[in-house]
């Protein structure tokens, strides 16, 4: 089966450049051929009810199963169709749209079973809260099972291995939840999810760029550095490349914080934070890997392409991919020189509404080696995993 990455490059080397538009990514039609989006249960055209399947990465119309509450996917083969159930947070505040088989254990689908704590749903705030939360949580899971990187509940599934999410509410009388990552735990202050609490804790913080789903590919970047790197053949490479985590990572932040970054930051990091220590700086690159893969796929969903960029920009080479001779490296290189295209029309597009840069980093060659590691290590978790199948 083909990665996620390697579906997107052969779209970018056929289509890019090309009359060939392709209609994938978040792109998705109903059964009435009307578009419809990845966070819709219902289509607003004819009514049918719709779902998210994580197998197939695909929202699709519904047809009534053959009992009550069950559900067939349109367009399956009549002869062997999939029975599905939706996940039981459909009908709470998070309205869920994901689907999952009927014979499955649960009732929570892959990505609501990954919650440990929801914040107190007799609070309205906490109610609208926690819907933006996991309608940025399920992108991001939606993108790690496309990615094929191993997805397990710590709650259910994988005690010693999977990932669980605390979503907590700092009480009046403090303290703040801190929103963070250790040993497959990731909790998040639900007032991220507030706009104007987000916003103002961008501006003090001298950020250019917080999100929720900045946040969740960060924190999930702390997990995967745990599942992926630690004690695995990739460990000394990794040192080699973003530095030794062994270094006190206390200490790191209290110099962050008394003497802000270096002064060359850009020339070898990401982001200001990624400076801090090597932890940060993988997660931060981790981030940024997910942004740029998700962002390229869902706008050649849309039929964007190169010929529709009227730019040129000075174009990144092999030689400045951590591995040049990967076999997979010209792919890989393909997706990042589309990337800066789009970005760069996209920042102008903000520009001209008033609105602060979509994609306010500036991506050195430092950091472009080290998505590109990441980039290896995800191929080849991937591999592994089909092995193992």
């Amino acid at each position: 089966m083909k990665t996620l990455i390697q579906t997107i490059s052969r779209r970018i080397s056929e289509t890019w450049h090309s009359p060939e538009l392709p209609q994938r990514g978040h792109t998705y039609r109903c059964q009435c051929g009307r578009p419809v989006f990845f966070r819709n249960s219902k289509c607003l055209a004819c009514s049918s009810p719709l779902g998210y399947e994580p197998g197939l990465g695909e929202v699709r119309a519904l047809l009534p199963g053959p009992s009550a509450d069950t559900w067939l996917l349109h367009g399956d083969p009549e002869d062997t169709p999939g029975v599905y159930k939706r996940c039981s947070n459909f009908s709470s505040p998070a309205g869920c749209n994901w689907l999952l088989p009927t014979g499955h254990a649960s009732d929570l689908c892959t990505s609501c079973r990954l919650n440990r704590t929801i914040p107190d749903l007799g609070d309205p705030d906490n109610c609208r809260y926690w819907r933006a939360i996991e309608n940025a949580k399920r992108r991001m899971v939606a993108q790690l099972i496309a990615l094929g990187l191993p997805v397990e509940s710590k709650v259910e599934e994988n005690p010693e291995r999977g990932v669980m999410f605390d979503f907590l509410r700092s009480p009046p009388e403090g303290p703040r939840v801190m929103t963070s990552h250790g040993n497959g735990l990731i909790t998040l202050n639900v007032e991220e999810a507030d706009d104007s609490v987000r916003e103002r804790t961008r501006y003090d913080m001298h950020e250019p760029y917080r999100t929720l789903i900045g946040h969740f590919r960060h924190e999930i970047g702390h997990y995967y550095w745990d599942r992926l790197i630690a004690d695995s053949p990739w460990h000394e490479k990794y040192r080699e490349l973003f530095g030794d985590e062994r270094a006190d990572y206390g200490a790191a932040l209290r110099k962050n914080y008394e003497q802000g970054p270096p002064p060359d930051w850009q020339d070898h990091f990401i982001s200001s934070y990624a400076s801090v220590h090597p932890w940060e700086d993988w997660a931060e690159c981790w981030a940024h890997y997910m942004h740029l893969v998700d962002s390229l796929n869902t706008a050649m969903g849309f039929g964007l392409t190169g010929d529709d960029v009227e730019l040129e920009l000075d174009q990144y080479e092999l030689k400045d991919l951590y591995d040049p001779d990967d076999r997979g490296a010209p792919r890989y290189l393909s997706l990042v020189n589309a990337w800066l295209e789009l970005v760069t029309v996209l920042n102008e597009v903000a520009r001209s509404m008033g609105q602060q840069d979509f994609y306010p980093f500036v991506m050195s060659r430092s950091v472009l080696r080290k998505l590109h590691f990441i980039q290896l290590v995800v191929k080849s978790e991937r591999e592994d995993q089909d092995d193992d199948d």
